[in-house]
């Protein structure tokens, strides 16, 4: 039987095999319920997720043979599949003793690639027994993952079926360390995103004023304790207005908040102007913290609205971050440098996709607005006043 993708996994109708397909969804495991003749019964969400990458819950077979021709076809449908030699040179063994030590029966069950790994097969009897190897193709490199092997019991002692959990090879010190400075929210709206594809969104871009003088003047420890700060609390000033943190440059930093992480783009547009008020109100703590005064760690902030940048996700081996390219981001960049002051500039594209409600919660008077061209200030930068000189700003 199909799962199509998206579809939730169905629990088996065993009561052996339902209980342990339970304990796997409700603990949030990569793991897969097996019968004795090695049929899926059942494979948990979040592993179809991983095989998915961004997209919906990749599509499985249940009632199939785990290894078996229709699984791999299955397979390729997937964005990350599993490296199946791999796979099959860990659980070969167990499956071989389920099927008796038959090797021409497990040949006769499996995928027509697997074949001459049979031969180099004897059967594992183990209960228990667990072992790493590159399992999935998670990324641009296969993914190394510690599996476990379970047998499933039912009360008379009869074997009914095999559970396999799964996780990533590092240990959990590890990935809890990393778990739990992550905002577990802003790694689900990182997913939505992680397929680049044009998206309209409100940008944030800020810097700190004045950075080069102020690290001449204090020693370079006390500079890096400086930006650690500085970083630590523009970070969750996005966070906690639902935008999406992007490159931090020096000491400046990128944020976005795209119209399909919010109930509408006048949502987004007013967690940008929240989150530029955040950050600046957290700035006096950064100062107080680093033995300095107010007027010494001072943000300038440029906020546009960009009705069709190219977004999307950058993974690599050391880390995974969201990135933006397009004129509208040039632009905002522009804004913000010509800033000066400690001043927020917003573009009139921002501050009209305010509806009256979301203008109102944030203190701004649309209809009493006016609007300057970026190229008259005479805080104008060169570069902003050769790129985006006609864009239409206001202080906020």
């Amino acid at each position: 039987m199909r799962i199509e993708a998206g579809e939730p996994s169905p629990m088996p109708t065993d009561p052996v095999l339902a209980e342990a397909s339970v304990a796997l969804a409700d603990g949030g495991h990569w793991g897969y319920v097996l019968d004795t003749d090695w049929r899926l019964a059942y494979v948990s969400d979040e592993i179809r997720q991983s095989f998915a990458g961004s997209g919906p819950l990749a599509p499985v077979l249940v009632d199939e043979i785990y290894f078996g021709s229709a699984s791999l076809q299955t397979s390729t449908e997937w964005r990350f599949p599993p490296i199946w030699r791999s796979s099959f040179s860990q659980f070969g063994p167990n499956m071989l003793a389920d099927y008796g030590g038959d090797h021409a029966k497990l040949r006769q069950r499996i995928d027509p690639s697997l074949h001459d790994l049979v031969d180099q097969l004897q059967p594992r009897h183990r209960h228990i027994a667990t072992f790493s190897g590159a399992a999935t193709g998670i990324g641009s490199a296969p993914a190394t993952v510690v599996s476990t092997l379970i047998r499933l019991r039912d009360e008379s002692g009869e074997q009914r079926g095999t559970v396999i959990i799964s996780k990533p090879a590092p240990g959990m010190f590890s990935i809890a360390a990393m778990a739990v400075q992550q905002d577990l929210d802003h790694l689900d709206r990182m997913k939505q995103v992680m397929n680049a594809d044009r998206r309209s969104t409100a940008i944030l871009f800020a810097d700190l004023e004045a950075s080069s003088p102020l690290s001449r003047r204090l020693s370079t420890a006390a500079y890096f304790a400086l930006n650690r700060r500085l970083v630590k609390a523009t970070d969750y000033a996005i966070l906690q207005a639902g935008g999406l943190v992007g490159r931090h440059v020096g000491d400046g930093v990128v944020a976005f908040f795209p119209a399909v992480s919010f109930s509408s783009e006048s949502a987004a547009a007013r967690a940008c102007i929240e989150a530029a008020r955040k950050i600046q109100s957290g700035m006096q703590d950064v100062a107080e913290r680093s033995g300095l005064n107010s007027s010494d760690v001072v943000m300038r902030f440029g906020l546009h609205w960009g009705s069709a940048p190219y977004i999307g996700g950058i993974t690599t081996g050391a880390r995974t971050e969201v990135t933006a390219l397009g004129d509208e981001i040039n632009e905002a960049a522009r804004i913000e440098a010509s800033a000066t002051g400690g001043r927020t500039l917003a573009s009139k594209q921002l501050i009209e996709r305010l509806t009256r409600a979301d203008a109102t919660a944030v203190d701004i008077e649309t209809e009493h607005v006016t609007y300057t061209q970026l190229a008259e200030l005479h805080s104008a930068t060169e570069k902003a006043r050769r790129d985006a000189p006609s864009i239409a700003v206001c202080e906020l």
